[in-house]
């Protein structure tokens, strides 16, 4: 029989705007369903200015078969501080949170919690500040709320905005371990790993790639990346 596997991507957005500067919610789509995955983690899926409505319409997104989980998405959001979650319908979602977190500018983190083909799974969704500081803070943060909650497997999915080594990072992620994912950023010659998949030790990293098949090279800033996760054989 063959393992049960779940792909699951990252995808900073930049607001649906490409390297040609243009806004082309359509074209992000496309990018998206190429992925083939069962949850696509998004960041920068708002408009910047309040109230921040949604740069990826929900009625296009839903066009396309998507499900959107609710994060307490307020004035047109999809999600929370731009992050957001689309989700192949097939999925059962059984709860959702937004996690509040520090910094100088306001960020935050989202969390829903799924049945799949892997047993339950919980998923946080993230777009890490600018400054390393507050980056480490907020993973400490995002760490403590885990904490509070029931154990269940769990993968931390999205921007992490860390140039260099993921050393820092790994460090304030705790039992949380980094999939080896190619760079993708710039776009169109990506050099940086920015967008990465964190996985607890129930999960296994199967297979990892970015998406850079066209118009993916010109519809962010960021590639998405991509993992195919199984549960870990114990």
């Amino acid at each position: 029989m063959t393992p049960a596997r779940l792909r699951i991507a990252t995808y900073n957005l930049q607001k649906c705007v490409g390297i040609d500067m243009r806004r082309r919610p359509d074209r992000t789509l496309g990018v998206i369903k190429a992925l083939d995955a069962q949850i696509v983690v998004l960041q920068e899926a708002d408009k910047r200015l309040p109230p921040r409505p949604a740069a990826l319409p929900q009625d296009m997104v839903e066009a396309e078969g998507w499900r959107i989980p609710d994060f307490g998405n307020p004035g047109g959001s999809i999600g929370w501080h731009g992050n957001a979650m689309l989700v192949h319908p097939d999925l059962a979602l059984r709860a959702t949170q937004h996690i509040e977190l520090p910094g100088l500018e306001p960020r935050g983190a989202i969390l829903a919690e799924f049945d799949t083909a892997l047993g339950p799974l919980r998923v946080v969704g993230l777009h890490l500040g600018l400054v390393r500081r507050y980056r480490l803070l907020q993973m400490n943060a995002i760490r403590r709320h885990l904490a509070l909650l029931s154990p269940m497997p769990t993968v931390l999915a999205g921007d992490f905005n860390e140039w260099r080594s993921a050393g820092a990072l790994e460090a304030a992620s705790g039992d949380f371990r980094f999939a080896v994912t190619p760079p993708s950023f710039p776009a169109p010659r990506p050099v940086a790993r920015l967008d990465r998949i964190g996985l607890c030790a129930g999960l296994r990293s199967d297979a990892t790639g970015t998406l850079t098949a066209k118009p993916a090279h010109i519809a962010s800033d960021h590639l998405p990346v991509w993992v195919d996760l199984s549960a870990a054989k114990t």
